[in-house]
């Protein structure tokens, strides 16, 4: 399905949420916002907290309906159509499974619904879709035990079940991993990865979690105060942000000024390379910790703390009469703090602002 929104905003009281400076109060006027879903593709919403997102989500599943603009699925206004008249399933951040009812009867919910009994549905076919549907995300133990007998992990799998067994032609998911503790919800994610990648559905995931994001997204749309700041393949947005606030938001940031002696553009790494081009203003090197390599003909930076992580040794480096950088090296690469180091932009790396 094709899922579109052109020009919307939305305000609670006078208050604009979307389409409009969240900071701000009066008409939104025409600062709505568009996006294209592309169908059968992950679009990954992410952006602070108030700046959007599940109000955009909840415009899509008919929760809420716009202040302006329209809300289209294959062409078609959907601008006053209830959520049960819309193909979509959503699966919230509090899973909202139904404590008195067995998995089995969770994942049956979206089936039993007129709408879908009107398709012609027989209760054999409802019970053959709740089986492939537990099949695909590993139920099939766990389908006579209620929601208060299960972790948080197999809850979270219940509530895509439920919204999965419909087949409905829209997914929408509302930071479904925010509850679950650092390690449960790296499983799952990687997980969920799987499952969308193999489903073919147009999906809007909503998270604040920048790797969540990055390893979920098809698209990613980047938020902030209402508005699309940028939107793109995510490692196109993790490289080559439009701003500081996406390259502050979408990782760690090293931000270096810019500036001109002679001909020359210089940072505390170094005289940039000709080819690049500075823009006007201001200018801001972005330099991710990851792009950090000791190198014994480099700038001269002591190590000011330096802790091992296990995949990477994070460190904070001090220039001489420059900022300070976050590095990320090779485990066992850093010395102890007070050590002087030669620390160089690994090539290719790096981007202006």
């Amino acid at each position: 399905m094709k899922v579109s929104l052109e020009n919307v905003s939305y305000a609670y009281s006078e208050a604009p949420v979307l389409g409009g400076d969240a900071g701000n109060t009066g008409d939104t006027g025409d600062q709505g916002i568009s996006l294209d879903l592309r169908e059968g593709e992950t679009t990954v919403v992410i952006g602070p907290s108030g700046s959007g997102k599940s109000t955009l989500l909840r415009l899509l599943a008919g929760l809420l309906h716009p202040r302006t603009g329209a809300v289209r699925f294959d062409g078609r206004d959907m601008v006053g159509v209830p959520t049960e008249k819309r193909d979509v399933g959503v699966v919230f951040q509090s899973y909202a499974l139904f404590p008195h009812l067995t998995v089995r009867q969770n994942i049956a919910f979206g089936l039993t619904t007129a709408r879908y009994r009107r398709q012609g549905h027989t209760p054999a076919e409802v019970d053959r879709r709740v089986a492939e549907t537990a099949a695909l995300l590993a139920l099939e133990a766990l389908l006579d035990r209620r929601p208060t007998e299960l972790s948080g992990g197999e809850q979270q799998r219940v509530a895509v079940a439920r919204a999965l067994a419909p087949r409905p032609a829209l997914l929408l998911f509302d930071e479904p991993l925010s509850a679950l503790d650092a390690r449960l919800r790296r499983t799952v994610r990687a997980d969920l990865s799987r499952l969308l990648a193999s489903l073919g559905t147009t999906v809007l995931y909503v998270t604040h979690d920048q790797e969540e994001a990055l390893l979920l997204a098809d698209h990613l749309v980047v938020l902030n105060r209402g508005q699309i700041v940028q939107q793109g393949p995510p490692l196109d947005l993790y490289r080559r942000p439009a701003d500081p606030f996406v390259a502050t938001f979408l990782g760690e940031a090293n931000l270096l000024p810019v500036s001109r002696q002679g001909g020359r553009f210089v940072t505390a790494l170094g005289t940039l390379p000709a080819t690049l081009h500075v823009p006007e203003g201001k200018p801001l090197l972005l330099v991710r910790p990851e792009d950090l390599v000791v190198d014994p003909n480099g700038v001269r930076a002591g190590v000011a703390e330096s802790r091992g992580l296990g995949p990477y040794d994070r460190v904070v480096l001090r220039l001489p009469g420059g900022p300070d950088l976050l590095a990320h090296l090779p485990p066992g690469a850093a010395p102890e703090a007070g050590a002087i180091l030669g620390i160089a932009l690994r090539p290719g790396a790096g981007h202006l602002l």
